[in-house]
């Protein structure tokens, strides 16, 4: 039996990579917002005709990088308002947090923000591939909350989930919440061509049928997938993570303009552009002959002598952002940056991203992203104190919604 058992500490300690001298979360030096690497470009560049400067690096110790990602129990500045004053009950022993294997390090950063230890739990695979959960600790009567993303190995990280869902309610818990980052098949939300599946609606079955009461989910792909399911879905929105970031860079609102890098992202590159000073819009009209292939054929809006920010949801294999990328500076963009939450980075993503095209692209860590996949224009900012925040509203049967106003 080929095991992978998860095990954490009794007591609740900030991980050694959340360490930081610094005093706030978003603070206005990038090194305390993000990590690079400091490895040199690719030299597989798909376009060597535009180069950005490059970002300084950060110190690397012993061959790897230090990541500074958060340090403090607090929210980004664009969601501190009086509505943040409400006191929500964050002492009720009966809420507990467990982890699958798709991404333990968010959830310890989201353990470490709630002031919980992550609940034990052993999780094994069999020679021939099957998943096998127990929970070690007793569930009985708690409102448990699971975080798995659903990513590569889409497949195992989806069963392993149902099975994390199936073992809760077989324990007796009273509410089972499947915190999924990144929601895996989110894409086939709907039939483009004839005898094609929904997928989405068919995950969304699965989870509901395996005993989960609700779901929280971040920046889905389409917001259609909340009614594929038939409990409550809980929808959270990672902008106000990276415009936090995007204000501490001290862009002129005159300067900056935000881009949509298809027609199906304008209402969400619009929502990006009001929270940026109203910032102007432009689209990248995209022909799309296939999936994962793309063609950009025209741009809607002025960008010549401006900064460009592309705003997704996420990024596969990079062609959309790329070539999009490519289309702006040809219309005179000054620099562009790539915005998304889901870092997905399926091949040939890294080569294209880190051919020079980019500024840098900034995303978010609902999903793991491997060391040989950091490259020196990658910014990774941590949605672990937003989840967290998510996850005592909801128990506290307090406002959700009401953060994101």
């Amino acid at each position: 039996m080929a095991s992978l058992s998860l095990s954490y500490p009794s007591t609740a300690k900030t991980p050694s990579y959340l360490a930081s001298s610094s005093s706030t979360l978003f603070s206005s030096s990038c090194s305390s917002l993000s990590f690079r690497t400091s490895q040199f470009r690719s030299p597989n560049s798909v376009f060597a005709s535009v180069k950005c400067d490059l970002p300084e690096s950060l110190n690397v110790r012993n061959g790897n990088p230090s990541i500074p990602i958060i340090n403090e129990r607090t929210l980004p500045k664009f969601l501190e308002s009086a509505r943040m004053e409400k006191t929500v009950n964050r002492t009720n022993s009966r809420l507990k947090l467990f982890s699958g294997t798709a991404n333990p390090a968010l959830a310890q950063e989201i353990a470490w923000y709630m002031g919980l230890d992550l609940g034990k739990i052993n999780i094994k695979r069999f020679a021939d591939g099957e998943i096998y959960v127990q929970l070690q600790e007793s569930v009985r009567g708690c409102d448990v909350y699971l975080v798995q993303p659903t990513c590569t190995p889409t497949n195992e990280n989806l069963m392993e989930l149902l099975i994390m869902i199936d073992a809760c309610r077989r324990a007796s818990a009273k509410k089972v919440t499947a915190v999924i980052p990144y929601f895996g098949y989110a894409r086939a939300d709907r039939k483009t061509q004839g005898r094609e599946s929904i997928a989405a609606k068919l995950v969304a079955n699965l989870i509901t049928e395996a005993g989960a009461d609700r779901v929280l989910a971040c920046d889905l792909h389409s917001g259609q997938s909340m009614g594929y399911f038939d409990i409550p879905v809980d929808h959270v929105y990672c902008q106000p993570v990276i415009l936090d970031y995007l204000a501490s860079k001290s862009i002129s609102s005159e300067d900056l303009v935000v881009v949509s890098p298809d027609v199906g992202g304008v209402a969400r590159a619009r929502a990006f552009a009001k929270k940026l000073s109203d910032a102007p819009l432009a689209i990248v009209d995209k022909r799309r002959h296939g999936h994962n292939v793309a063609e950009v054929m025209n741009l809607i809006g002025d960008v010549r002598g401006k900064v460009a920010v592309m705003v997704d949801d996420m990024i596969d294999t990079a062609g959309t952002i790329v070539k999009g990328a490519a289309l702006l500076h040809q219309e005179g963009a000054r620099e562009v940056y790539a915005c998304c939450t889901h870092a997905v980075f399926s091949p040939p993503a890294i080569e294209r991203l880190s051919g020079g095209l980019l500024q840098e692209v900034i995303v978010t860590n609902t999903l793991p992203i491997a060391e040989k996949n950091y490259f020196p224009q990658l910014t990774i900012l941590s949605v672990a104190n937003l989840l967290g925040e998510t996850i005592w509203r909801v128990h506290d049967d307090s406002s959700v919604s009401s953060i994101f106003l």
